[in-house]
């Protein structure tokens, strides 16, 4: 399993930009090679992605998130393998930390050489700058869901 890590400071308040990460829909407005997330309920999103020319459709489920804190996910369909945090931290009133760290598991040829030739760990870091000039933008969240989810919560 490979690591990626990356943080980046916004310039809005640890509310907004936890907000902001809340909707899921709008990754594909900052990330790169994210096609569509369609958000199932509380806990779940289906993503279809499209990376070096393939695609690939899976479900992910949300573990652990604490308002303006964390948020934890971990695929749970498809043949991706993953599992991350996103935290978020307060710097000042003004400023937020937010940090990335995700475990994947490469499957198939192309994305092994993407993972042994850094281009992954690219596409990542590139996403977190992305989202820090997208809420930066945009002058305040577009919504958000400040709903808790314990580990262990059925």
């Amino acid at each position: 399993m490979s690591t990626v890590k990356e943080a980046v400071e916004v310039e809005v308040p640890v509310r907004t930009a936890y907000n902001q990460w809340t909707m899921f829909e709008e990754f594909p407005r900052f990330m790169e090679g994210v096609e569509e997330i369609r958000q199932i309920d509380d806990r779940h999103n289906h993503w279809t992605t499209k990376i070096g020319g393939v695609r690939r459709e899976f479900d992910t489920e949300i573990v652990d998130q604490l308002p303006d804190e964390r948020i934890a996910w971990r695929t749970i369909s498809g043949d991706t393998q993953q599992k991350g945090t996103v935290r978020f931290e307060r710097v000042d009133d003004t400023h937020t930390r937010v940090e990335l760290v995700m475990d994947f598991e490469p499957s198939g040829p192309a994305e092994k050489v993407a993972d042994v030739t850094g281009t992954i760990d690219r596409r990542v870091k590139a996403d977190m700058h992305r989202f820090k000039e997208y809420i930066e933008s945009q002058g305040g969240e577009s919504g958000g869901w400040r709903g808790r989810i314990a580990p262990g919560d059925v």
